[in-house]
């Protein structure tokens, strides 16, 4: 099966080997018919501190590396900032 990727932009990276990453996705509401935002946080691993907060990053399901962490950063999209 293969892993799923996401796209979002760095909002911390105070933590060692940690990212935190805001996915934002937009869907057509089934009842209103209108296109809503939402947005979830996810925690990504990563080995070296080069992603700042701004940096738009995709992000790839892997095995649980901690209580929150099951996300890996991939590759760097846009630098931020």
């Amino acid at each position: 099966m293969p892993k799923r990727v996401l796209q979002g932009v760095v909002v911390s990276d105070k933590n060692e080997k940690t990212v935190v990453v805001n996915v934002e996705r937009r869907f057509t509401h089934p009842v209103m018919g209108k296109t809503v935002r939402r947005s979830k946080k996810y925690h990504a691993h990563v080995e070296t501190g080069e992603y700042k907060v701004g940096d738009i990053v995709r992000i790839q399901e892997c095995r649980p590396i901690s209580k929150l962490k099951s996300w890996e950063v991939v590759e760097r999209v846009v630098t931020g900032k």
